[in-house]
């Protein structure tokens, strides 16, 4: 940790800061927004080699492929709209930073496409999975990428020329991609929404991924936070609703360094898994090949299938930790894949429902069970979803926030039911530009909203 703090101070040292503070007139000091660099210019289409500071409430456009060359920074304030007109990238070689707030957010999307969140549409005739530009794509030499209260949209195009390394013409692009072992990514407080595949690909490097809401990732397959080859961080209090397959996916495939070390707690998952076309995949939570964390407090809504714990190739079930999970299914096929069949998944006492009042004396683990009194049981009581909701679930259920409010009720039973005696892994610095804002530490209510005002702020 102390390498990357010194990491960053050099990088805050070598970028030109135009900022002074500002006394307001309740006598508060404020702090105006970073600019780095010059102002980036509104007055025509952004095209090849971008570099400095777009400035608060403008709007910018994208015409062709843009890149942050290694060595420079961009800077975008908040408030900003970027409009991505084509199948466009935004390389990033070498220091990205969105700097949206929660009373400013920014907006980085393709114009003129209608957002259609009513449930029981078919995905094949709804615009977010169309794939419409490349997404944020930080090359190898990227130390740092940073995105809070952003929303990021209907990327997810088929590479045709890729502009970074450890990419092929016809793949799959992401929301963003992030690949440099010793680098950070930080994504905090953000609205992904409509992506064909991953919606973020960690290929490797530090990250805190934290209150980020996502809307209908994955067309028939992807997950949304796939982490991999060495990654190391947390996935915290995320809204994951609609999504093709895992929500948050942990593997060690392809390290050569440190190993896949991920916590995952105080998530809500809703309706997740459907749209996966192959067999046996997860709709919430993923750990294999050799990854390893801690799970806690996860709140699991009508997903195809609960926590899935791989053994072929096996996670390090010696390191992994997990329990507190709170499930519930509108359908027999969903309370019984609560312990996904074939898989390792341990059933823990602390889970809800408790394992033993309804797996079979001898049960081994990935076997099957049949639960049918837990159908439309164990209600979590959300503000305003409808449960049971079996008109919701599904290939063409909900996937979308529109309408709901995934918060507890006052008299939820998930309300101080968590588990806080262990810590996140808090693999990057706190800084308000070039680190995680906060690194929200464990909640005592299962889910992402908390009863006390903290965790997902949307």
């Amino acid at each position: 940790m102390k390498n990357i703090q010194k990491g960053l101070m050099a990088l805050a040292a070598c970028v030109t800061i135009i900022s002074s503070c500002k006394k307001t007139d309740d006598g508060t000091v404020s702090t105006p927004p970073l600019q780095v660099g010059n102002a980036v210019s509104d007055a025509s289409p952004l095209c090849g080699a971008i570099k400095g500071t777009m400035l608060s409430g403008k709007t910018y456009t994208i015409g062709c492929d843009v890149v942050v060359n290694k060595g420079d920074t961009l800077v975008i304030q908040s408030g900003v709209t970027v409009n991505v007109t084509g199948k466009y990238s935004l390389t990033v070689k070498g220091v990205f930073l969105s700097l949206g707030t929660k009373a400013a957010p920014n907006w980085i999307t393709v114009p003129g496409i209608t957002k259609t969140d009513v449930a029981n549409l078919n995905p094949s005739t709804d615009p977010a999975f169309g794939g419409n530009w490349l997404g944020i794509a930080c090359d190898t030499s990227c130390p740092l990428c940073v995105v809070k209260w952003t929303h990021i949209e209907f990327a997810g195009a088929l590479w045709s020329t890729p502009t970074v390394a450890n990419v092929a013409s016809g793949d799959n692009s992401r929301h963003i991609l992030f690949q440099n072992p010793n680098g950070i990514l930080v994504l905090e407080d953000s609205w992904l929404y409509g992506c064909k595949d991953d919606a973020v690909r960690l290929s490797s490097g530090k990250f805190s991924i934290m209150r980020n809401t996502v809307e209908k990732c994955g067309y028939q397959g992807g997950d949304v936070f796939n982490a991999k080859s060495g990654s190391v961080g947390d996935m915290a209090y995320n809204m994951c609703i609609g999504t093709a397959t895992n929500a948050t996916k942990a593997s060690n495939k392809g390290s050569v360094g440190p190993q896949t070390h991920i916590n995952m707690y105080n998530n809500t998952y809703v309706n997740g898994g459907w749209r996966q076309i192959q067999t046996g995949r997860a709709g919430g939570i993923n750990y294999e090949e050799g990854s390893y964390g801690s799970a806690y407090n996860n709140l699991m809504i009508n997903c195809k299938y609960g926590i899935r714990i791989v053994n072929n190739p096996a996670a390090d079930t010696a390191k992994m930790h997990y329990g507190y999970t709170w499930q519930y299914g509108d359908s027999l096929s969903i309370v019984n894949q609560f312990y996904p069949q074939g898989y390792i998944t341990v059933p823990q006492p602390t889970d809800v429902p408790v394992p033993s009042t309804f797996l079979p004396t001898g049960y081994l683990l990935g076997g099957v069970y049949n639960a049918p009194t837990l159908v439309g049981k164990n209600d979590p009581l959300f503000v305003n979803y409808p449960l049971p909701a079996p008109n919701l679930v599904g290939v063409n259920g909900s996937a979308a926030v529109k309408g709901y409010d995934f918060h507890l009720k006052s008299t939820s039973p998930c309300i101080g039911k968590g588990y806080t005696s262990f810590t996140p892994v808090a693999a990057v610095p706190v800084d308000p530009n070039y680190g995680a804002t906060e690194i929200t530490p464990p909640g005592k209510d299962f889910g992402a909203y908390q009863s006390d005002g903290t965790g997902n702020q949307h």
